[in-house]
Order: C-alpha cells, then structure tokens, then sequence
C-alpha cells in the first residue's frame, strides 16, 4: 500500500488487508466505525507506535485521562487537532514506516 489514497480505498472492503500492521489495522477497524475492534488491536501491546494509537481511540472515546496515559506512554502530547486528523496523521506515519 503506497499511500492515504490506498488505505482509505480498502475501507470499502468487508475486511482489512492481510498486510497491514496491528497500528494500520487498528485504525482501519476505527474507520469502519468500530471501536472496540480498533482497541482489541492494541490493547495487549506496549510499544510505543501502539500505544500512540491506543491513545488516539481513548481520546476519541472522551476518556481523557487514559488518553493521556497512553501519550505518555508513547512519548507523546495529546495534540490539538480534529480527530479526523489525528487519525489521518497517525494513518501517514504508519504507511511511511
């Protein structure tokens, strides 16, 4: 997959390609709406690229205080930006790595 455009194209799909990361795949299931798949990806894994996503799905469930947990984890400030755009920030960084 070479890029956003690429990604976002699959969420038409009834399933995440098989290649994906745990990360892409987290945020794959999160655009498709649903949320507790999307942290089922994560929720075990304590890298810190997990746990910046990880972050991101407790911040878009309002539960700031585990969200900003999950930054620190990940080395990270909670930014201060529109959801969608942290999801599409975290969704390039994870397709360049």
């Amino acid at each position: 997959m070479k890029d956003l455009k690429d990604f976002k194209a699959t969420l038409t799909e009834d399933n995440p390609p098989k290649n994906l990361s745990v990360q892409l795949k987290s945020l794959w299931y999160d655009a498709q709406g649903d949320w507790d798949k999307a942290h089922d990806q994560v929720d075990q894994l304590m890298d810190r690229e997990s746990a910046w996503v990880h972050a991101y799905l407790h911040r878009k469930e309002g539960d700031m205080w585990n969200a900003d947990y999950w930054y620190n984890r990940a080395k990270k400030t909670r930014p201060n930006v529109s959801l969608d755009n942290e999801w599409q920030n975290l969704a390039e960084y994870f397709l360049s790595h």
